[in-house]
C-alpha cells in the first residue's frame, strides 16, 4: 500500500490527508468538539472505509458474475463501548436489482471478505516511531 501523510496546522481540528497518489481529504472535528466540521472525522474515515470497500467488493463480484444489479447501497453504524473495550460496527447493505435468495447469501459472504472487512476483523498491530 502506498504511504498515507496526514499534516494539521494551527487550525483547529483541520487535516490534510494526502496519499501517494496526490489524492487530498479533509478531516475535521465537530463544531462542538471545537473544529469546524470541515470534513469527515477520524471515526467517520474509518467507517467510511469499511462502507466504500464493500461497495467496492460487492460491485467487482457482481459485475464479474454479470449480475442485474444497478445499485448497492451500504451503511455503517459504529459504536464504542470504552468500559468493556469492544468496538461494533453494524453494517446494512442494499442490493438493487435482480438477485434471489441464494445470491443474496453469496452477498453476504462476500462482504464479509472485503479487505477492511478482514483487517478490521483480524487482530492489529501499530508500530510507532517519533522521528
Amino acid at each position: 500500500m502506498d504511504t498515507i501523510s496526514a499534516q494539521i496546522d494551527t487550525r483547529l481540528y483541520r487535516t490534510e490527508v494526502t496519499s501517494a497518489s496526490g489524492n487530498i481529504l479533509i478531516s475535521d472535528e465537530p463544531q462542538i468538539l471545537g473544529g469546524k466540521n470541515l470534513g469527515l472525522n477520524p471515526t467517520e474515515l474509518l467507517a467510511a472505509s469499511l462502507a466504500s470497500c464493500t461497495v467496492i467488493t460487492l460491485r467487482m463480484y457482481i459485475n464479474r458474475k454479470e449480475w442485474n444489479v444497478s445499485e448497492i447501497n451500504v451503511k455503517i453504524d459504529f459504536e464504542r463501548d470504552s468500559e468493556r473495550n469492544v468496538s461494533l460496527f453494524t453494517r446494512k447493505i442494499e442490493v438493487i436489482g435482480e438477485v434471489d435468495q441464494t445470491q443474496r447469501q453469496r452477498l453476504e459472504t462476500i462482504a464479509n471478505s472485503c479487505p477492511i472487512h478482514k483487517t478490521l476483523t483480524h487482530s492489529i498491530e501499530i508500530k510507532t516511531t517519533l522521528i
